[in-house]
């Protein structure tokens, strides 16, 4: 059962199979040093969104969070650990600092390909992307996966930046051992905090807006 005190202590953030709504520079500033085996993560993408029923994203107007969030990320991950990070492509540069800046080397890039559009400007878009990042040198995975994911859509009825799980397990499962813990400090509605408990995977998530910490939470019940 996901954890849902906000009045966390270091005891109940090492704890696996934890949701803590939060901020998660002072969450992860808690946790321990490389006590995480991998994070997946889909930050804000410093657009300032807003979905069609008008729904937005906290800190999606600024990008103050973002070099210390990866150095903290950076910090918690284990020895030769793998990051995989969504980002915004008309922002790269500003993540592509980030990473850098916090230690991170740039080992693969993902495209997540749509069979719809999501939006449309002057061209349509139909696909996602995320950097796979790396900490020390990892292994090779042993089950190395392609670089374009099929990407089905969500609904968008939880979250309105809400990922397919589909599209997360063979992350999960090619970069984080079994018996590791995987690591969302931007959890959302909780998609890869699912996808890693499909998998027999601990997971630890921190999500700052009450409302999807609420709807995280009541999914990962809901799965048990």
């Amino acid at each position: 059962m996901s954890n849902t005190n906000n009045n966390f202590n270091q005891e109940i953030l090492i704890k696996r199979n934890s949701l803590i709504q939060g901020d998660c520079l002072e969450v992860m500033a808690q946790l321990p040093t490389r006590s995480i085996n991998f994070v997946l993560t889909d930050p804000p993408y410093l657009v300032n969104y807003k979905s069609r029923d008008g729904r937005k994203i906290l800190n999606d107007d600024n990008s103050n969070w973002l070099k210390p969030a990866f150095a903290e990320i950076y910090r918690v991950l284990g020895r030769n650990g793998f990051c995989v990070s969504f980002y915004g492509t008309n922002q790269v540069d500003k993540f592509i600092a980030a990473y850098r800046e916090a230690g991170f080397s740039i080992e693969g890039h993902f495209t997540f390909a749509k069979r719809y559009s999501s939006s449309s400007h002057f061209v349509r878009r139909q696909h996602e992307c995320a950097f796979l990042l790396a900490k020390g040198h990892p292994k090779k995975p042993s089950n190395v996966i392609g670089d374009v994911i099929d990407m089905q859509y969500s609904g968008n009825k939880l979250h309105p930046t809400q990922k397919p799980i589909s599209a997360l397990l063979p992350l999960i499962e090619s970069f984080c051992e079994p018996q590791g813990i995987v690591l969302d400090p931007f959890a959302g509605s909780g998609s890869t905090l699912l996808a890693a408990k499909m998998l027999n995977r601990s997971y630890l998530g921190i999500e700052l807006d009450k409302n999807y910490h609420a709807i995280a939470t009541k999914r990962l019940q809901m799965s048990s």
